[in-house]
Order: C-alpha cells, then structure tokens, then sequence
C-alpha cells in the first residue's frame, strides 16, 4: 500500500524529482545553457546576430514536459502495479504498526517511510517577514526578475545561479565556507568558481548573514564578510541552504522513531530506523539526496523486509554531480580524505585541455582528478569538470565500485576523439607527460 500526500496538502504525485527538483531545473538548465554557449560565439563562420527568447513560454514548456513525465512515468506506473492500493492522503504513526490516514486506520507488519524533504531555510533576523524564493518558486516564476542573490554554494545554489544569469539576470551568491562545494576536490572548487564568474554570477565566500529586509520592491541582505560589514540588493533572493525532513506531522514518537541531531529519520546500514519493523529510505533519512539514491535505498528496505536479507548501501561507490555548465561529477573518495586515512596519495589532475575531443567541440574548460592508492596504484575516487561529466562519471563509478587499478584503466581501448578519453589521459598521467603523447597513444 502506498499512502501518498493529498494535492492540497504536500507533495503532488513523484515527489520533488520530478515536480520541483531534477526534471524542470535541468529543462531550464539545458535552455539557459543553449543560449550562453550560443552567446559565446566559439565557432568561426557563423552569423551570432542576437536572438531574442520568450521566458514564460519557456517555462510552460518546461511544465508540459513535467505533466508528460509525471504521467508516464509515475501515474502509468502505478496503475499497472498489481496488489497496489494508491491512498492520495496525509497520513502519520498511531503506534508502530498503525497509521491513520484521513478518516482511515491500517495497520501494518511493516512500513515504509520515504517522505522526502523540503527547502531549508536559516533563521536570521527579517527572515519572517522576507518575501524570499526556494528552489520551488524559483522553477514556477513566468517573469525573471532584473537581480538576484542565491544564498548557497552548493550544488542547487549553483545550478539556480548559473540558470537565471544565462537568462540575462544579475546574480550574486553568497557562501559560508571559504569556497564553494567545499567538501569536493579544491581544484574543481577554484575552476568552477572561474567559470561561474565568467558566466555573470558573481561568487562571494566566506559570507555570515546578519539581516534580511525589504523596501520597495528591493531586498537586502546585511553580512558580514571576512569580517567586514557586507550590504548585498537584489530583486529577489533565493535560499539554497540545505533541506529538512518532511517529518513534522508524522507523529514519529508515537512508533518509536528516533531521528537524527539534524532531525532526519535514524537508520541503520539495513535502512532500519528505531522502530521494529520500520525502515526509511530517501531524503528523510539526510545526505547525500539523490534520486536515484533513494530508489535504491526503497529497493534494498524492501528486500530487508521480505526476504529478512541484511543488504546495505556503500555510499561510497555512489556518483553525485552538479548541473552547471560545464558538469561536475564525482565517485568515490577526495584526496584529502585518503590522506586522512594514511593512504599515500597517487593523485594526478588533468587539465581538459590535454583531450583532443575538448577542442574539436571548442570548450576545452575542466579537469580530471583520479584519486589513487600510491602504492597499489587502485582507484579510490574519480573527479570531474568537463562538459557532460554526469554522463562521464560512470566509467569512473565502475573502476572505485570494483577496485580496479590505474593499469586497467590503461589497458582499456576508449574512442577516440571522446572526452571519455579524459579518463584514460589521466591515468596516463601518473606514468608520463601526456602533453608530449600523440593521439590515440596506448
């Protein structure tokens, strides 16, 4: 039985993914993108007279493909699964095998909780009366505002930031931490915050928000940065800063569910949370939140509960990416996490510049970084900067997922020219100078 959130209540059907996530921002992502590679002007020979574009027919196309993909891959879906009873209501825990729902109890043996997540927002002075975006308005505004602040340097605060400026709007973000994505490779780091800035975001780190306010139609946000007092105005602001479980209205004490010190569900490495006989899966349960995370942690709970099997996730072998332009993708361990680890590292970038395949197509921005065990020369993490990388990544997730070697990344035919070839390059790297090897070298 599955007991989903009535429209007028929570989340429509298929979640954030596919309404307010994954789906409408990489449709907006893949036009703002189209007409900054456009504006870039790369190729010779071409006439680049300036084009015009209609935002809010954009975003009703976004949205029919929203309607489309929801239907087909989540309606459809789900009337054609047997013993299936769908229940479009809000529910929450009476004990740990009862939940009411509407006007209804059921009981159950066991029970699932994949809820999933909202928009976090920080609690700062003026936040209260701050007309202020998250990713949701974000997607469903029709007009683009002239300016705008993402708070975030993280995965959705880039994506949000490079989006509206290759539509043309002014956007400052401002990060806590020193750098942007600061638990990713620095090198990756330093280079996207170049990129970024190029494409008109303007990044600004080290930022610790004191006050929000607004007058006129103008919203400020009071900071200080490096210490010093910091004014920043636009006509919008967009909070990236993090997500909270969507668990306020479940009831969890009622069954024993414990949550976490950042409030998401407990669970153990089976998926099981506190409760006998309740697991959780998905973003209720905190980091990393990916889609198709969570699809597998829903598939191993269930396995967990009918076959009693003890499967787990290695986190690990799991890639992530980050939709900028150009891609960010990574699997595996960072450079500084093996060192902490005592591993000596084998750790090589490689500039993109170094792959054929990069000047064919004229963008020769981005790196790749293996991170190898010195001694053993076995892969322990694969990190990428380059147009496409979230398709990249995956010959990289296979190499960390079966412990294979530098040398059996070598010994492995790529095509050429491919930017897969980046993977290949930079094992190389680790024997030889590859800005001196002609093409197709073995």
């Amino acid at each position: 039985m599955i007991i989903g959130n009535n429209v007028t209540k929570g989340a429509i059907l298929g979640g954030t993914c596919i309404n307010v996530g994954c789906v409408p921002s990489k449709r907006l992502i893949t036009v703002g993108t189209f007409i900054n590679e456009f504006a870039r002007r790369k190729f010779a020979g071409l006439d680049y007279t300036k084009g015009k574009f209609d935002y809010a027919k954009i975003v009703e196309e976004k949205d029919r493909l929203v309607d489309e993909l929801r239907t087909e891959k989540y309606k459809s879906v789900l009337e054609n699964l047997e013993n299936v009873t769908y229940i479009n209501e809000t529910g929450s825990f009476i004990d740990k095998n009862m939940i009411k729902v509407g006007g209804r109890e059921i009981n159950a043996e066991h029970i699932l909780v994949a809820v999933g997540a909202k928009a976090a927002v920080p609690e700062i002075k003026g936040i209260d009366g701050a007309k202020y975006l998250t990713n949701e308005e974000a997607l469903s505004m029709k007009e683009l505002p002239e300016s705008l602040i993402v708070v975030g340097g993280r995965a959705l605060g880039l994506e949000f930031a490079q989006l509206f400026a290759n539509f043309g709007v002014r956007v400052t973000l401002l990060q806590r931490s020193s750098r942007i994505i600061p638990d990713w490779e620095p090198e990756i780091s330093s280079y996207l915050t170049k990129y970024l800035e190029e494409s008109g975001v303007k990044v600004i780190t080290n930022v610790q928000l004191t006050g929000i306010e607004t007058r006129e139609g103008v919203k400020t946000i009071t900071a200080q940065v490096n210490g010093a007092e910091g004014m920043y105005e636009a006509n919008e602001i967009l909070f990236a800063t993090g997500r909270a479980a969507n668990v306020k209205d479940l009831n969890l004490n009622s069954a024993g569910i414990q949550l976490t010190a950042h409030n998401f569900i407990k669970i153990d490495k089976t998926l099981r949370t506190t409760a006998k006989g309740i697991y959780a899966a998905g973003d209720v349960t905190g980091e990393p939140m990916l889609e198709t995370l969570a699809a597998k942690e829903g598939n191993i709970a269930t396995v967990n509960i009918f076959q009693n099997a003890k499967k787990e996730i290695n986190i690990t072998e799991v890639p992530s990416a980050i939709f900028t332009y150009p891609e960010a993708a990574a699997v595996g361990l960072t450079e500084e996490q093996i060192v902490k680890n005592k591993i000596r590292c084998a750790c090589s970038p490689l500039e993109l510049k170094l792959v054929p395949k990069a000047s064919l197509i004229g963008d020769t921005r981005g790196l790749v970084k293996i991170v190898a065990d010195g001694r053993t020369k076995k892969i322990l993490g694969v990190h990428m900067l380059a147009p496409h990388a979230a398709d990249l990544i995956h010959e990289g997730v296979l190499a960390v997922k079966f412990g294979l070697t530098i040398d059996d990344i070598i010994d492995t035919v790529h095509v050429f020219p491919t930017l897969s070839e980046g993977f290949k390059l930079s094992a190389q790297a680790f024997y030889e100078d590859v800005s001196k090897l002609s093409c197709c070298t073995v």
